[in-house]
């Protein structure tokens, strides 16, 4: 591992094995899992996508932070530092979802629904394709056909319906 420093942030390049590199900070007594990320490092319409995974891990005797930073091909399968951090579970599982990398041990879906094909995250996946294939998510305001109610049309909470109440004299 090489370290790094940049805006304040060691990094610690992983060249070689990404689960003895996470062990070996782990031994080291970093023991607090922060958070698991991808960076897609490829270019659209480029042969062979690159991926970067990143480990944030924290000591909290020291309340030093590392991170490890990897990289990945396509072809190449994550392996799983969720025996060390148990919480790196969930993170694998959508960084494998939402990028396409794909994990030692297959995993069910986490947030898009069986039915769902690409990875979203990644920068070849073409979000005008929300037209041939319906998102799995709730539509914008405008985008679904249906308009919304007009502003001026509500009263605000708490103001009860003109109708209601006694009835002024003009109205009488």
């Amino acid at each position: 591992m090489t370290p790094k420093t940049a805006f304040g942030q060691t990094v610690h390049h992983v060249d070689g094995d990404w689960l003895a590199a996470a062990a070996q900070v782990h031994a080291e007594g970093f023991v607090m899992f922060d958070w698991l990320g991808v960076e897609d490092a490829g270019r659209p319409g480029s042969a062979g996508q690159r991926h970067f995974v990143f480990l944030h891990v924290i000591n909290p005797d020291t309340r030093e932070r590392r991170m490890l930073r990897g990289e990945i091909a396509a072809d190449e399968v994550l392996p799983s530092v969720a025996g060390l951090w148990a919480g790196a579970a969930w993170h694998e599982r959508e960084a494998a979802e939402m990028f396409g990398i794909r994990l030692a041990e297959p995993a069910e879906h986490l947030l898009l629904p069986e039915s769902f094909h690409g990875h979203p995250l990644r920068k070849d996946f073409v979000l005008a394709s929300r037209v041939v294939k319906p998102w799995p998510g709730r539509l914008e305001p405008g985008e679904d056909n249906t308009s919304a109610p007009s502003r001026r049309r509500t009263a605000p909470p708490g103001v009860p319906d003109p109708s209601w109440g006694p009835r002024r004299e003009e109205e009488k």
